[in-house]
């Protein structure tokens, strides 16, 4: 019979999973020596929130299965923001995490065990899908079935499973077969209704987010048979091409964009809850009438009024109503539409910040994913790149963690879906600096952005706004290429972010090493249009 920890990695290997990250401690070896006989890659990092933020990145590059290994007790717990992150942007992670052994556990009591808790699953279960537990050998391939089951079927959010360290090394005298659960059954609600009231609809819009990113194809179709503007969330981008002529291409946080919403008669929204960072927090009209296509009936009701539901599978349902509707004349005249729309926006948008994404245009080629930090920099990226592809732009903006792009880069890189650069400031490089040792270990073929300001850009311009003095926001940065010097990786500085930079960042992209580049701006940009700060419908405070 299988250990727990082969079984484990057996069931991740029937289930195609190619890589895992994580750090190994007293409690998990079992699962590293398992590993070490399989084809999938064991990627070591420095801190557990690392490996959790890896598999996030992984998984949003591919769509696919992102795995995290951490130990018992304070290594659980160090993966808790990054597993958050992953909840919020509704990521399929799987963290496997140990537990005390099981003949030293007892309910509800801490007995000062090493690493003990009295209760870990219950830390995971506000940011995951499910929390899983075996103590007895029983209960491990149950267990184990089931969290991965959850884990890769839709809706998708992380999922956690704990299992007793004794138990990885225990031969299991249990073999059940654990029926996989199959997929839920969908209802495609009322379809007549939503094609209804396309029909009689002047003007169309459709409001586009993650859970639409396989749907490209049937996205395109209706937009095209409706003639209808498509704005996309961050989650979304790339869902069209740029080139696209109902690609509004700008988020609806600047106003010439917003105004499509306020214009429309009906709104489509594919795969989004409209959520309040999207939203502007729901400052954002409700349209007359809005249709919603989405896994999750109460997902996509709980901040606007939803008028028709149709409850299932994005794409199969998107291209139902693209086969469906009447179609529309007018596709010209939208595109240029759209044309002026983005023409008014960028005359008011900061001219240093479009200079750099004119940069970053020039550096990357096509198939580029870039993942991007809770900097000014990541915010223009988010709000004004429009990758040629879905799962090409990342940001952490579901929770909003800081720190979030170095390390989620990394399982990116790893994903092989194309070049990887991540885009981090100076403050939120430092928070997983140490993986520079599991990017030069593992020769990991990713290019770091480091955007040094000597500070916390986006606070100082918070206390800016607010006409308080700066305070604790100004930063003591170390000389960031001898850092990486420090562990073997190539780097690079340059000033500025326009063409000095484009130049360096398209020769370290062309470059399969590791390696990092430094953009020293000792004047920041400004924050986009798209930061709370400039919402341009903000609320007034309460």
């Amino acid at each position: 019979m299988p250990t727990g920890a082969e079984l484990i990695v057996d069931l991740l290997r029937e289930r195609d999973v190619d890589v895992c990250f994580g750090l190994p401690g007293v409690h998990n070896l079992a699962l590293w020596e398992a590993l070490r006989d399989s084809p999938i890659r064991l990627v070591g990092v420095r801190h557990e929130q690392a490996a959790a933020y890896a598999a996030d990145g992984y998984a949003r590059a591919t769509g696919r299965l992102g795995v995290a290994l951490t130990t018992t007790g304070p290594g659980a717990a160090n993966t808790l923001g990054a597993v958050g992150e992953a909840w919020a942007s509704r990521s399929p992670v799987l963290v496997v995490a140990t537990d005390i052994p099981s003949g030293l556990r007892r309910p509800g009591a801490y007995r000062g065990v090493l690493h003990e808790t009295t209760d870990q699953a219950a830390m995971f279960a506000p940011v995951t899908k499910s929390t899983h537990r075996a103590a007895t050998a029983e209960l491990v391939r149950v267990a184990s079935v089931v969290a991965l089951t959850e884990a890769i079927a839709p809706p998708h959010r992380p999922v956690y499973l704990e299992i007793a360290t004794d138990l990885l090394r225990e031969e299991l005298g249990v073999d059940a077969v654990v029926a996989a659960a199959g997929p839920p059954p969908t209802d495609d609600g009322d379809v007549d209704a939503a094609v209804a009231l396309l029909a009689a609809a002047e003007r169309p819009l459709l409001w586009v987010g993650g859970g639409a990113r396989e749907a490209r194809g049937a996205v395109a179709r209706l937009a095209e048979q409706l003639a209808a503007p498509v704005l996309t969330t961050y989650g979304a981008a790339g869902v069209l091409p740029p080139a696209h002529p109902c690609l509004v291409g700008l988020p609806p946080h600047v106003a010439p964009a917003g105004a499509l919403w306020d214009e429309a008669d009906v709104v489509v929204a594919i795969g989004s809850d409209l959520d309040g960072v999207q939203t502007q927090n729901f400052a954002m009209p409700q349209p007359p009438q809005l249709i919603a296509i989405n896994l999750d009936a109460e997902d996509a009701a709980k901040n606007y009024r939803v008028d028709c539901l149709l409850e299932g599978d994005a794409g199969r349902l998107t291209a139902t109503l693209a086969e469906r509707v009447p179609p529309r004349a007018g596709i010209d005249g939208m595109a240029d539409r759209l044309h002026e729309v983005r023409a008014e926006a960028c005359a008011a948008l900061d001219g240093r910040a479009l200079r750099f994404l004119d940069a970053m245009r020039f550096a990357l080629p096509d198939d580029a994913v870039v993942v991007a930090d809770m900097c000014i920099p990541g915010y223009w990226l988010a709000g004004f790149l429009t990758p040629a592809a879905p799962r090409r732009l990342q940001i952490p903006l579901g929770w909003g963690t800081l720190g979030y792009a170095f390390p989620a880069a990394l399982g990116a890189a790893i994903a092989g879906t194309g070049p990887a650069v991540a885009v981090t400031g100076d403050g939120g490089f430092l928070f997983a600096c140490g993986e520079l040792a599991t990017m030069a270990q593992e020769q990991i073929p990713l290019t770091v952005v480091i955007v040094d300001d000597g500070g916390y850009g986006m606070l100082r311009y918070d206390q800016d706004v607010a006409g308080a003095a700066r305070y604790g926001v100004d930063l003591h940065t170390p000389d960031f290429a001898a850092l990486a010097g420090a562990f073997g990786v190539r780097a690079q500085t340059v000033d500025g972010l326009d063409d000095e930079f484009g130049e360096a960042l398209a020769e370290h992209v062309a470059d399969a090493a590791p390696s990092v580049l430094v953009a020293r701006t000792p004047e920041p940009l400004v924050p986009p249009p798209n930061t709370s700060p400039n919402w341009y419908r903000r609320r007034p405070r309460a």
